[in-house]
């Protein structure tokens, strides 16, 4: 019984964790990326907060050691560190589709307003002002999304394409396990 719950609570999590990390990795559209749904995901999977920060946190360097590193990647392990504690505070107990699409939405929300205080932070490119601070907000737009996609953004439409797939998959994989484990 113990290894099912196991498998379960940690080796399933990390499993689709492990794989939404490859699409990460092959092409695909400018930010239509796995890592919130992977932060999210793990915050609310793993019962060990340290676990549910850590693995994020490892398929993303693990992916950005192949892909590079730039000036602000402190600015995305520390938006991508909270999101892992909205996953496993917000969504844990109450992982139903209104609050995962509430989570993701805010945390793509976030992860913009972190990042692009950063490079107003660290940059350079924009005076340390307010009037610099909007500047760099509207001219961080176009990374938020892309002529295809102009109303609602590639960003966020990553992020709820990746985060509906992980939590479904892991519900999917969560009914179906029980039966297979109890016929070997």
């Amino acid at each position: 019984m113990e290894s099912k719950s196991k498998l379960k609570k940690e080796i399933l999590p990390f499993s689709l964790i492990l794989i939404a990390s490859v699409f990460r990795l092959i092409p695909h559209p400018p930010n239509f990326t796995p890592l919130t749904a992977i932060a999210l995901f793990g915050g609310a999977t793993f019962e060990n907060r340290i676990l549910a920060i850590f693995v994020p946190f490892f398929a993303m360097l693990i992916s950005d050691a192949i892909i590079g590193f730039h000036s602000t990647m402190w600015a995305v392990y520390i938006s991508f560190g909270l999101i892992a504690l909205v996953g496993g505070a917000y969504l844990r107990k109450q992982n139903k589709f209104k609050n995962i699409l509430i989570a993701t939405l805010a945390s793509s929300f976030s992860f913009y307003l972190i990042t692009n205080f950063a490079v107003w932070l660290t940059s350079g490119m924009y005076p340390h002002t307010i009037a610099g601070l909007i500047q760099c907000y509207i001219f961080g737009l176009p990374f938020y999304r892309t002529t295809t996609l102009e109303l609602f953004g590639i960003s966020i439409v990553g992020d709820l394409v990746f985060t509906l797939s992980l939590f479904g998959a892991y519900r999917l994989a969560e009914k179906m396990l029980p039966s297979t484990l109890t016929k070997y």
